[in-house]
């Protein structure tokens, strides 16, 4: 099993990189919440419901982030509470 990374690093840098991943989730999110509106639009206009499936999907995709995100923010108050 591969080794924690984010214990190796300084509190200044899961500083650092917690606010680069929560600024980048949050633009691709709202790319995504337009990409989806957009989408949603065109299934009711065309009447294709077999494309909506794809709106669940994509927002899926944000998944990952979110969990390093909350792995960032655990490591974070573990250190601080030291």
């Amino acid at each position: 099993m591969e080794k924690n990374k984010l214990s190796t690093l300084t509190l200044e840098e899961l500083y650092e990189k917690r606010k680069k991943l929560k600024s980048t989730s949050m633009g691709i999110g709202i790319g995504m919440v337009v990409i989806c509106s957009v989408l949603l639009y065109l299934i009711f206009k065309t009447k294709n419901f077999v494309l909506l499936a794809v709106v669940p999907g994509c927002l899926m995709t944000l998944l990952p982030s979110f969990i390093v995100l909350s792995q960032l923010n655990t490591e974070i108050k573990s250190r601080e509470s030291k």
